[in-house]
C-alpha cells in the first residue's frame, strides 16, 4: 500500500466525499441519524440554510474550540471542514427521497456502511483528526475518561438536535451500534502503515463526524 503523500491525499479527499454522500444517504432515508447530524439537520430546519453549509460551519464552531484545548489542526482537519458539507449538499440536489420503506431502509442500510468505509479512508490517510475529533481527544487529554468524554458529547449533541426538530429514528440507534464495530474493522484494512509498523495495525482513532 503506498505511502506516498499524493496517495494519502487522495485517500483523504476520497474518504471525506465519501462520508458527506453516507450522510446524505441517512437523510434521504429519514429514518434517523447519527448525533452530530440531528444536530445539524435541526439548525438547518430552524435558520434555513443548505445542510452542508451547516455541517461546515458546526465544524468550524467546533474546530474553534481547539485552541483552548491545545490541540492542533492537520491538512486533514482543514479539508474536514471544507468538504464535507459540500459532498452532502451535491448528493442531496441529485438523490430524491424514496417514499418506499424497503428503499429507505435500504438507503439507511447503505450509508451506514459507506459511512464506515469513508471513515477508514479518512482516518487510515493520517493527516489529521475531524474537528469534533480533536474536541473529544481535547477534553480527554485534560484528565477526563474517553469514553464518558465521547459519551456525554453524543448525548449533548443529540439532545440538542432533538429538541431543534432534528430525525431521530431506529437509524440513530442502529447508527450509535454499529458504526464502532465498522470504524474498527476497516480502519485497520484502510490505513496506511504508520512509520515501522505493519500495514495492519491501523489507527484506533474513533470516526470522525
Amino acid at each position: 500500500m503506498s505511502t506516498t503523500l499524493p496517495a494519502r491525499l487522495v485517500r483523504l479527499l476520497a474518504g471525506l466525499a465519501l462520508f458527506g454522500a453516507s450522510v446524505a444517504l441517512m437523510v434521504r432515508a429519514d429514518l434517523g441519524l447519527s448525533s452530530w447530524d440531528v444536530l445539524h439537520q435541526g439548525l438547518a430546519a430552524r435558520t434555513g440554510l443548505p445542510l452542508g453549509w451547516i455541517v461546515n460551519c458546526v465544524a468550524l464552531l467546533v474546530l474553534l474550540l481547539w485552541f483552548p484545548l491545545r490541540q492542533r489542526p492537520g491538512v486533514g482537519t482543514v479539508a474536514n471542514v471544507a468538504l464535507v458539507g459540500l459532498a452532502l449538499d451535491a448528493v442531496l440536489a441529485v438523490l430524491p427521497p424514496p417514499s418506499a420503506l424497503p428503499a429507505r431502509i435500504g438507503l439507511l442500510l447503505l450509508g451506514i456502511l459507506l459511512n464506515g468505509v469513508a471513515t477508514g479512508l479518512y482516518l487510515g490517510a493520517r493527516l489529521g483528526p475531524g474537528p469534533r475529533d480533536g474536541l473529544m481527544t481535547g477534553l480527554a487529554a485534560r484528565g477526563l475518561p474517553v469514553g464518558r468524554v465521547r459519551t456525554g458529547i453524543e448525548l449533548a449533541v443529540l439532545a440538542v438536535g432533538w429538541l431543534l426538530g432534528g430525525t431521530v429514528g431506529p437509524g440513530t440507534l442502529l447508527y450509535a451500534l454499529s458504526i464502532g464495530p465498522l470504524a474498527q474493522f476497516l480502519i485497520p484494512r484502510l490505513a496506511v502503515p504508520a512509520p515501522g509498523r505493519p500495514a495492519t495495525t491501523g489507527v484506533t482513532t474513533p470516526c470522525p463526524a
